[in-house]
């Protein structure tokens, strides 16, 4: 059995642009517990009201099996641990598991401590220690023990050793810098469980060299039976072991129990939360858990996942909750249109999907791409099928006004068609002429589809299209997520007037919508 400690909530929130408030920790901690992680470290608390704040919060909380753990530091040189103040924070946090760091390697005892070797030593024993004889569980964070080990492998290893005299029930190799190599993790973390048997022995990758999932796994190949991460690898520079790609890997790979195989279902879903929680978009090319972990664009490729996913799958998306996604670009063959198609329900005849995936084709070369615009896909194949649209636009004009950048503003007018009435309508918005199109837009269908009213603009990006002229004169292509609910979609416009694209791929939203009412799964994440 592999114990996991997720330290998203102290060490991964030291990556930059990550940030949670108590109310986000608190969450994030319930969420964990009930996915089955073991131990749960939440901060800091002699570092900052902030974490002081959350344990004092989670006191009473029930997170089932899993433990709350509370970091920090050993003693300072020259001080009693009950006369250091941090110390005594990290006891006030009153968590059943005490996870403390201390020094492994001469450098820092030398240079960043400013002490002596052997106070250094004692440090670590009289703070593992004082925390022992209270009851609480210690674990050992070794920080910088493969560097230290590569410099100096005795003393090193005398940090353990003095951890141990102490009382600790769990010594953790720390890769702080995240440059060592998988075989050296393997080659270390062999001697110090061959060093030390009976005592559990962990694993605290850094990702600076893109191996922390190659190091962790290492580790317990050579016997480590606790692993320390992140959830989607956050943490400080590169960050840390991300967790959502070693489980999988552990689990179904090396079939070693850590997280139960079914309660992996939901590893997706648990990434993507705590994405929010962060206020991050999802990395949609992550392993096991992206939106394009299973997705497959290549004609070929899908013709034969059709067949058997095992031709191009290396696991069922679903054991991490994931799902199976077909892609729609100039690269696709009719197999990619037949499967998407079908997805909605919609049956094309041969002519008819040769007809689609050569206005596919030609509209890609024009600046198109379906692929991330699924919701597009949908309404042009609605339209080559003969299906009627549920209103068409006959022309907009836009304005914007202002005596300056600080002041302007924006006026649309569109003339759309529903049925056959034709609505003129004006609308003006402070936030550019985008919003005002689609202010104006939504003022003349809203009378004739009122759900609309339940459809958001999420996102909208444009990019220039290469190889067109140039400059300000440039086509553009613009991308735009909506949301329904907890449904999102995609569609695209692409030309060489900014303002052309923006309301082609906004009516195209609108249109799907109102085409594909309700959907349980969504067609695409952008």
């Amino acid at each position: 059995m592999v114990e996991i400690l997720d330290t998203t909530l102290r060490d991964g929130t030291q990556g930059e642009g990550i940030s949670l408030s108590v109310e986000d920790k608190v969450a994030i901690a319930k969420r964990l517990a009930a996915f089955g992680i073991h131990l749960i470290e939440g901060g800091w608390p002699g570092s900052n009201p902030k974490d002081a704040e959350f344990f004092a919060r989670m006191r009473g909380v029930d997170l089932g099996e899993s433990r709350l753990a509370a970091f920090g530091a050993t003693r300072r040189k020259g001080l009693l641990p009950e006369e250091d103040p941090s110390v005594l924070a990290l006891l006030e946090a009153e968590t059943p598991v005490v996870v403390l760091f201390g020094k492994s390697w001469t450098l820092h005892v030398l240079e960043a401590l400013e002490t002596s070797l052997e106070e250094n030593l004692r440090m670590v024993e009289d703070t593992v220690a004082f925390f022992a004889s209270r009851g609480r569980r210690v674990i050992y964070d070794a920080e910088h023990f493969f560097d230290g080990y590569k410099e100096d492998p005795g003393y090193a290893l005398a940090t353990l050793e003095a951890a141990l005299k102490g009382g600790a029930d769990t010594l953790v190799l720390c890769d702080t810098n995240g440059g060592t190599l998988p075989e050296e993790v393997y080659a270390v973390t062999k001697v110090v469980v061959e060093r030390f048997p009976g005592v559990r022995v962990g694993i605290h990758p850094h990702n600076d060299a893109d191996l922390a999932v190659a190091n962790a796994l290492a580790a317990v190949r050579a016997g480590a039976t606790h692993v320390q991460g992140t959830i989607n690898g956050y943490g400080e520079r590169c960050g840390n072991l991300n967790l959502t790609s070693f489980l999988p890997n552990l689990v179904f790979k090396y079939h070693i129990p850590a997280i139960p195989p079914e309660r992996l279902r939901g590893l997706k879903e648990l990434a993507h939360f705590v994405d929010e929680r962060a206020n991050l978009t999802p990395n949609r090319r992550a392993p096991y858990v992206g939106e394009s972990a299973f997705a497959h664009k290549a004609g070929v490729h899908v013709s034969a996942v059709l067949k058997n996913p095992r031709t191009y799958e290396h696991i069922p998306p679903e054991w991490v909750g994931n799902g199976r996604r077909f892609l729609v670009s100039d690269v696709s063959g009719r197999s990619n249109l037949l499967a998407k198609l079908q997805e909605l329900g919609v049956d094309l005849s041969k002519e008819e999907a040769k007809r689609l995936l050569d206005e596919v084709k030609a509209l890609e070369y024009e600046g198109y791409a379906f692929e991330g615009a699924e919701a597009s896909f949908y309404v042009l194949a609605h339209r080559l099928k003969g299906g009627s649209l549920p209103f068409q636009v006959e022309g907009f004009s836009v304005f914007v006004h202002g005596a300056g950048l600080a002041t302007a503003w924006a006026e649309a007018t569109v003339r759309v068609r529903v049925g056959k009435t034709l609505e003129h309508t004006a609308a003006e918005s402070p936030h550019g002429p985008v919003s005002a199109l689609d202010r104006a837009f939504r003022k003349a269908v809203l009378g004739f589809y009122p759900e609309l009213a339940d459809v958001e603009l999420a996102d909208y990006k444009v990019r220039i299209l290469s190889g067109r002229e140039a400059g300000t004169n440039s086509g553009v292509r613009v991308m735009v997520e909506m949301k329904r609910g907890g449904e999102r979609f995609s569609t695209v416009g692409a030309s060489e007037n900014i303002l052309e694209a923006s309301l082609k791929a906004l009516t195209d939203g609108y249109a799907y919508a109102l085409l594909y009412p309700v959907r349980e799964a969504t067609p695409s994440a952008g």
